[in-house]
């Protein structure tokens, strides 16, 4: 079977009513729906980028994973994604300074 995607992004975008942490808190739909649009606009085909329900590490959020290293980073920017995007999946680098 042929591989369809070599990266697979998927970004927490969680919200809770609790009043713990959660990544929507910290704009992660809106960071997700910026690194979508700029794998679309790299031309990544290989790339899948996907909302996430909580992947249990709501303290450090906003959190994402790549697989199929599964690979952890925290983000707190566009600046931030873009770097991951580039290292990551463009160069198949580990960004070390946002892993979690």
């Amino acid at each position: 079977m042929a591989e369809i995607y070599k990266y697979h992004m998927f970004i927490c975008t969680h919200q809770r009513d609790d009043g713990t942490d959660y990544c929507e808190e910290h704009g992660a739909q809106s960071l997700r729906d910026y690194a979508k649009q700029r794998v679309k606009d790299l031309k990544l085909k290989k790339v899948r980028v996907n909302n996430s329900g909580c992947l249990n590490r709501c303290k450090l959020g906003p959190i994402m994973v790549i697989y199929p290293e599964g690979v952890w980073y925290q983000y707190q920017d566009k600046a931030d994604i873009d770097e991951i995007i580039d290292t990551h999946l463009v160069n198949g680098k580990i960004v070390e300074r946002l892993l979690k």
